[in-house]
């Protein structure tokens, strides 16, 4: 069990500081070693520090500010409190005693932190469940009208730590500093804003509380020796085209011919040893150009431009993705749900759908990658901005592989499994970025790996790089066809 790929409901992260309590440790002892380790942390982060604000809220979280407060005086920094919420708890009203005796300043007024070079935020943490009172609401405006540098140890104040939602109002953090376990608020699309760079500072919670607790983790974070495991990197010596894997494409029509092309150079770039596409015969030659190393299948299309009926037998391939450019092409979409074939469905195929029951339950794998509008059309009872929970629930209900697209791209599988992209970039908010993905991790499942695996391993490739065109070609320089070519060689940062 890695505990960098955990991500906890604050139910579970207290269980787990339950069950290390129980055996033993005190609380306070925690307390200190996750103080110390953010004192470490802010200190390396933030070097020449010398006016800090430290804002201390009624719980554990506004304890572990105060013994950053404490030892941050004691280092000689100039360090003033501001304690909004009386009563404290008995721990924190502990921390905040000795810090006055030992010379702490504490300020009656916030403003006084006005000057700070950075502020510490400890208002509250992963157990705030409702909006903020209308004093504190207006702290954490006021707050972040400033505009200084702010860190929020374990979530900004005003977060709800399991979904990530802004109870009325939140900091806005240049940084957070996750506290033990990631947290799966964090991981939320509408969170982002509020979190800044986002660091997990390890507390050296024991391994058998992990265990004893999380046996079974439902919900994790993509890290990059997982993803390689999705991607078939290792090769018989004497493989050939036709043991790793043959693809079919069906996409495009007349007025979508780049969705069919991206769709391909995706399939291409993931290794992918035969890729056959499916495309109206009226696009054929054009795509041949660019994509020559395919092989067609010119379809019959109907007046507008879009596939009529296939002209090849999807069971002669090992995977089939369908969908991008493809236009509404509702009967096409379920003669190959009927197929015993692995499918990928994205864009045309997902519109085609309609509202999304069990119809996927198939004999054979079915991957759906819709983004948030598209979603909300299969799912319409479900809440696309609380993702994690919404993508579990669907993929359950449908049968599907989901893969729910965004910043923070989130998979899940019929099984309950959540698995969750922790890094991508705005360079991919580029029409064509979802189409250059479908064939990317159509190519992966047609090469024999698992639905799970291939999407976990085809979301981190695409992202990452992204990220690593973004280094050289800025935000704005990453359009889709760059990114399919690049794919390839982007590899050797993994």
């Amino acid at each position: 069990m890695n505990p960098d790929r955990l991500l906890v409901t604050a139910a579970q992260m207290q269980a787990v500081e339950d069950w290390t309590f129980n055996r033993g440790l005190p609380v306070a002892g925690l307390m200190e070693r996750a103080g110390l380790r953010l004192t470490e942390t802010i200190l390396d982060t933030y070097p020449g520090l010398d006016r800090v604000g430290v804002l201390v809220g009624p719980g554990h979280n506004g304890a572990d500010a105060l013994v950053v407060a404490r030892e941050l005086h004691l280092l000689g920094l100039t360090v003033q409190v501001f304690v909004p919420v009386n009563p404290l708890k008995p721990l924190t009203q502990d921390h905040l005693r000795y810090y006055q005796a030992i010379g702490g300043r504490v300020v009656p007024e916030v403003q006084e932190l006005r000057a700070s070079s950075l502020l510490v935020d400890g208002l509250f943490g992963s157990g705030l469940t409702r909006a903020l009172a209308p004093e504190l609401a207006q702290l954490v405006d006021t707050i972040n009208h400033w505009g200084l540098r702010v860190v929020s140890l374990d979530l900004p104040s005003g977060l709800e730590s399991d979904t990530g939602a802004v109870l009325g109002t939140a900091i806005r953090a240049e940084r957070t500093f996750c506290l033990g376990l990631w947290k799966q608020g964090l991981f939320e699309d509408r969170a982002l804003e509020y979190c800044g760079t986002v660091t997990r500072l390890d507390l050296g919670l024991p391994m058998a509380a992990l265990q004893a607790v999380l046996p079974e983790p439902q919900t994790q974070r993509i890290t990059p020796d997982f993803a390689r495991a999705g991607l078939p990197l290792n090769r018989p010596l004497a493989a050939h085209k036709y043991t790793v894997g043959r693809l079919l494409v069906v996409a495009g029509s007349r007025q979508f011919t780049g969705a069919a092309l991206l769709t391909g150079l995706g399939a291409r770039a993931s290794g992918v040893g035969w890729v056959g596409m499916a495309v109206p015969g009226s696009i054929r030659d054009g795509l041949g150009f660019h994509l020559p190393d395919a092989v067609y299948h010119p379809c019959p299309e109907t007046s507008e431009g879009v596939i009529h009926q296939l002209a090849v037998d999807p069971r002669d391939y090992r995977a089939v993705a369908c969908g991008p450019g493809l236009g509404h092409a509702s009967e096409l979409v379920q003669q190959l749900l009927a197929q015993p074939v692995p499918l990928v469905l994205d864009a045309g195929a997902l519109s085609s759908l309609g509202v999304c029951g069990d119809q996927l339950q198939r004999s054979a794998p079915t991957v759906i990658t819709p983004h948030a509008g598209e979603f909300k059309r299969l799912f319409p009872d479900l809440d696309p901005q609380s993702r994690l929970a919404s993508a579990r629930i669907a993929a359950v209900r449908s049968g599907a592989v989901v893969v729910l697209k965004g910043a923070r791209t989130v998979i899940a599988t019929p099984q309950g499994q959540v698995w969750v992209n922790p890094e991508s970039t705005p360079a991919l908010a580029r029409a064509g970025s979802g189409d250059v993905l479908t064939g990317l991790l159509a190519g992966v499942l047609a090469q024999g790996v698992s639905p799970l695996m291939a999407a976990v391993g085809a979301v981190w490739w695409h992202s990452h790089a992204a990220r690593q065109l973004a280094l050289t070609r800025s935000v704005l320089g990453v359009d889709p066809v760059t990114l399919a070519q690049y794919l390839p060689s982007s590899l050797e940062f993994i």
